[in-house]
């Protein structure tokens, strides 16, 4: 089963969300994100121009992810941007779905 747009900005959110809370990431998420946003932008779902600019941003923050020591002080680090990330998406899924 495949998941719609939506479910694809949802599940970015909660798996930001659950790095923000837990202060812990695991390689397997980072990826799961990578192929959430690599999807999105290949299937050209993502209409809103600020999602598009920060997905390419989330992307890197994965990238990082996966290789850092410490995930705590990387989460840390980026907690501004996680936040930021997460209301961009739902200020996005939230416009979405009064459209439909």
């Amino acid at each position: 089963m495949s998941l719609n747009h939506n479910d694809q900005l949802q599940l970015l959110v909660d798996i930001l969300d659950d790095h923000q809370s837990e202060k812990d990431g695991e390689i397997a998420e980072y990826q799961q994100v990578k192929r959430i946003i690599k999807s999105l932008l290949a299937n050209q779902t993502v209409t809103n121009e600020q999602l598009e600019e920060l997905l390419p941003q989330i992307y890197n923050y994965c990238l990082q992810g996966e290789n850092v020591q410490n995930q705590e002080e990387h989460i840390e680090s980026n907690k501004d941007n996680i936040q930021g990330w997460m209301d961009a998406i739902e200020q996005t899924a939230t416009a979405s779905q009064r459209l439909d």
